[in-house]
């Protein structure tokens, strides 16, 4: 036999299986030798005929997402049996909305040392002139500087409530 059949090593999966990978080998161009475990992986948590079925089943194009795709969860899988990449999806989720949680209490920490740097309005600014408007509970009114409602004002440049005769500070 010639030098150049054997000077092509087997891909990971042919290898793995203990066969001759062929020219044609579906596996060959997404589990390189170099990557044994990769297939292992894929392998243990799938199994070798459904990984060939889905890979020919999917266009040409989308092998190698899908074949990623399996490499992930089967990694995953092995990490945790039960929720996969669900689990890690999970976990980063309950992250981001920490981090969101943090990034509110910092923005309005932020917003009230802003307030805090504005001068006091005299006594004809518009709270005056838009809380003796306002004449039952349970109404609503807005204005450039926040949100009249049921006696409390709310105050968009310091976040602060103010009952409905106190002077904004």
């Amino acid at each position: 036999m010639s030098s150049s059949t054997y000077s092509n090593s087997p891909c990971a999966a042919c290898k793995f299986l203990r066969r001759k990978c062929l020219p044609g080998c579906v596996f060959a161009p997404y589990f390189p030798s170099e990557e044994p475990q990769k297939f292992a992986n894929v392998h243990k948590i799938f199994g070798a005929s459904n990984v060939s079925k889905l890979l020919n089943e999917v266009q040409p194009h989308q092998r190698e997402d899908a074949v990623n795709s399996l490499a992930y969860e089967a990694e995953a899988r092995m990490k945790d049996p039960v929720y996969g990449c669900v689990g890690a999806i999970s976990i980063l989720q309950r992250q981001v909305i920490k981090l969101q949680r943090e990034l509110d209490a910092t923005n309005a920490n932020l917003i009230r040392y802003a307030c805090s740097e504005l001068p006091a309005p005299s006594s004809s600014s518009q709270y005056a002139r838009r809380s003796s408007s306002t004449s039952h509970v349970g109404s609503s009114s807005t204005s450039s500087y926040g949100h009249y409602y049921s006696g409390l004002y709310f105050c968009g440049p310091c976040g602060d409530d103010h009952d409905k005769g106190e002077e904004h500070k």
